[in-house]
Order: C-alpha cells, then sequence, then structure tokens
C-alpha cells in the first residue's frame, strides 16, 4: 500500500517512461514511508478491448490508486509529464484505504513515526515486531488522521 494501476494502450509509454512514472510516484510518498509500500502496474489494454463512451481508443489513461493518505494535487502534479503534457485524455481516482485492512508479508505495519516503522523505514522491507516496542502513547500517533 499504496497500489497504483495504470490502464493504458500498448504503445503509450515506453519502458524509459514507465521507469520514471514508477520513480515519480514513489518519490510522492518515500521521504516519509518506506519505498518498498509503493506499487505500481501499467496494465495494457489494447484498443479493441479499450472503450469510452463506447467508441475504441487509445488515447485514453485510467488510473487507479489504493494507499491511506495523500494529496490529489500532489499526484496529479507527479505525472503531469505523462499525461496533460503527453496531450492524452486521464482519468484518477484514488481510494483512501483503512490501515487496519492492510498487512505487508502478513505482518500489521508499524504506526508512523515509531522505532518499528523507522526499521521499516531504512531498511525497505517489512520486519517483526511487537507493540512492547512501541514507545508509550505511540501507538496513538496520527498521520493525516489515520495513525
Amino acid at each position: 500500500m499504496p497500489f497504483h494501476r495504470w490502464y493504458c494502450s500498448p504503445n503509450l509509454y515506453t519502458k524509459e517512461e514507465k521507469q520514471a512514472i514508477a520513480t515519480a510516484i514513489t518519490g510522492i510518498y518515500s521521504p516519509v514511508l518506506p519505498a518498498f509500500y509503493v506499487t505500481i502496474n501499467f496494465i495494457e489494454v489494447d484498443k479493441d478491448n479499450y472503450f469510452v463512451a463506447g467508441e475504441p481508443t487509445d488515447r485514453f489513461l485510467r488510473i487507479e490508486v489504493q494507499h491511506l493518505a495523500r494529496s490529489i494535487e500532489t499526484y496529479e502534479k507527479a505525472i503531469e509529464p505523462y499525461t496533460k503534457c503527453k496531450g492524452i485524455n486521464w482519468e484518477l481516482q484514488i481510494s483512501n484505504e483503512d490501515p487496519v485492512f492492510w498487512n505487508q508479508n502478513g505482518i500489521r505495519p508499524p504506526p508512523f513515526n515509531t522505532e518499528p516503522f523507522r526499521v521499516w523505514k531504512e531498511g525497505n522491507k517489512p520486519v517483526e515486531w511487537s507493540e512492547s516496542e512501541l514507545e508509550e502513547g505511540a501507538w496513538g500517533r496520527k498521520l493525516n488522521g489515520n495513525w
């Protein structure tokens, strides 16, 4: 989490553009969250299977994002070189997910700004932790109203 799905025509983005998009999206989150939280999938849909307003198209991008809390404006700015500047139409949907229903490798992610969270962020991977490792009162800390 966050999970990004980009539904696009097969030739809309080059391999290099996809890498740049993935880097830009990861950059939105990585100053605060572990980079391994961010997953981006490019799902290529050919023109014969992509319809907008009942008409086939190869110039439309559908972006679906599931994550915990980020600004839609920040996201739009990060992807602008690959949407608006490319002269295509696009739609962005962001679902703000409940962290209670999210695990990494079967482990509930630690609360933001705790020692276990720091270990996850610096190691860029999930690591077993227990509530006893938390500073007193850290469990109730909040990030953008979520934790």
